[in-house]
């Protein structure tokens, strides 16, 4: 059975870091594209950013220049390097993945048929 676990999260204040990890089991993740998702209370699950079997990558502009995906093959991990971190980055943070994701849905939630269980991050002072 394929799982995708995420950990890394945790409580940081306002311009702190945190690298969120992805692994999954039961699957090689080079064949998948691979995306980090955020939701917060009361508010829908919002794209993050992406990273696609090609290297393509994309990213929300409210972390564009801020976040970094990427991925360890190898390890079959991807990550998630959050800097700047603002008190709206306060989240619960999902790992998605699917085989076939086309470049202009890659930020939609709908085109990922495998999540995991989450991990919290929360920024405040």
């Amino acid at each position: 059975q394929v799982q995708l676990t995420e950990s890394g999260g945790g409580s940081v204040p306002p311009g702190g870091s945190l690298t969120l990890s992805c692994v999954v089991s039961g699957h090689t993740f080079s064949e998948v594209c691979v995306g980090w998702f955020r939701q917060a209370p009361g508010k829908e699950r919002e794209g993050v950013a992406t990273i696609n079997v090609d290297n393509y990558v994309k990213y929300a502009d409210s972390v564009w220049g801020r976040f970094t995906i990427s991925k360890d093959n190898a390890e079959n991990t991807r990550y998630l390097q959050m800097n700047s971190l603002k008190p709206e980055d306060t989240a619960m943070y999902y790992c998605a993945a699917d085989r076939l994701v086309r470049r202009w849905r890659v930020l939609e939630k709908a085109a990922y048929g495998l999540w995991g269980q989450g991990t919290q991050v929360t920024v405040s002072s």
